[in-house]
């Protein structure tokens, strides 16, 4: 499939060069944004148990200035992160159980995810792997083999799910060698790819990622992380648009998070502005109840109230489902409206 050329106005950076040159401390972060410093010493603390990491082209889509920025709420460390909270542990969804050979979760009947990278592009605070123990899954392109085995040992897998860290984070060339394996596993017939790279580098979907995945004779679904419709700027709709014309089908998952986007209008014109880029929304995750996160949760009965007025606001095909996802459960927990609503 032809891919139609990007226009000439789009910044052609190579998306490595500009993860390199992240910001990387709350100091920079601040100094950016033209913040003052307040409670840094606190905020260094917690940067040191979980990284502070956020590329230019994301640190642009935030207001200069306002330190309740939704999208800077997202990325920057904070003092709630340093207190431990009942009934938020390490690995609230029992990932390390399922973790079942290095690089492989299997918890779903018929699909499982491929922990193809083991780093992403930003550190989002809210993160539900921020404790995960990558050390035994860190895998190099020649172990990829042996994750793919079991894969091929179980004919029940019909869909490959790459996750991480971010699979996005994989070059062109070893996600290609990827993407080739696991279509020659005649039992695959869909690949998900969980992504937020290209929210916050657009420049990662570069032509030759589109054109390989356009090629592939799997189904292939790219499945995006974006929390707030900020994070839709005019650079990631036209980094997006090829992938449209290529028929790769998108989607998108959002995390209710206090202080981000728990509010109804701000969920509206987030579903709204996916649909205008193409994308369906899919999922609104209630929190996962990770150390270091309890601030960004909202009780159930409050998602549930945000919930049925999205219900009122919306057409069927714009509103997300409201899931938890829970330890040991065979698939997502629905959260559902009472029925007489």
């Amino acid at each position: 499939m032809r891919i139609i050329a990007r226009s000439a106005a789009i910044e052609q950076q190579d998306w490595q060069q500009i993860l390199a040159s992240a910001i990387r401390s709350p100091e920079q972060l601040f100094a950016a944004l033209r913040l003052p410093a307040t409670d840094l010493s606190a905020r260094q603390q917690a940067a040191s148990t979980f990284p502070l990491l956020v590329p230019e082209p994301y640190l642009r889509k935030m207001e200069p200035g306002n330190p309740d920025d939704p999208l800077l709420r997202q990325v920057m460390p904070d003092a709630e992160e340093l207190v431990a909270m009942p009934g938020y542990v390490t690995d609230p969804l029992g990932e390390q159980q399922a973790n079942v050979t290095p690089g492989i979760v299997h918890k779903y009947n018929g699909r499982l995810l491929l922990l193809a990278a083991t780093g992403c592009a930003v550190n989002c605070r809210y993160c539900f792997r921020r404790h995960f123990d990558y050390t035994d899954n860190r895998l190099s392109r020649r172990q990829w083999q042996t994750a793919l085995d079991y894969v091929r040992d179980d004919p029940s897998i019909s869909e490959v799910i790459l996750s991480g860290g971010d699979p996005l984070m994989l070059k062109d060339d070893a996600l290609d060698e990827l993407l080739e394996a696991i279509g020659h596993i005649s039992h695959v017939r869909r690949l998900r790819i969980h992504t937020r790279l290209p929210v916050v580098i657009p420049q990662r979907l570069t032509d030759h990622l589109i054109q390989q995945l356009s090629a592939s004779h799997l189904s292939i679904s790219l499945v995006l992380h974006i929390n707030h419709p900020n994070e839709l700027d005019a650079l990631f709709r036209q980094y997006i648009q090829p992938l449209r014309q290529a028929g790769i089908t998108l989607l998108n998952q959002s995390v209710l998070l206090n202080g981000v986007n728990n509010r109804v209008d701000t969920l509206v014109n987030l579903s709204q502005s996916l649909f205008d880029a193409g994308i369906l929304p899919y999922y609104l995750h209630l929190l996962d109840p990770v150390t270091g996160t309890h601030h960004f949760d909202n009780p159930e009965q409050e998602a549930l109230a945000l919930y049925r007025q999205l219900h009122q606001q919306l057409p069927g095909y714009l509103l997300p489902r409201l899931v938890r996802e829970e330890a040991g459960k065979a698939g997502k927990s629905l959260i559902l409206m009472d029925d007489n609503f």
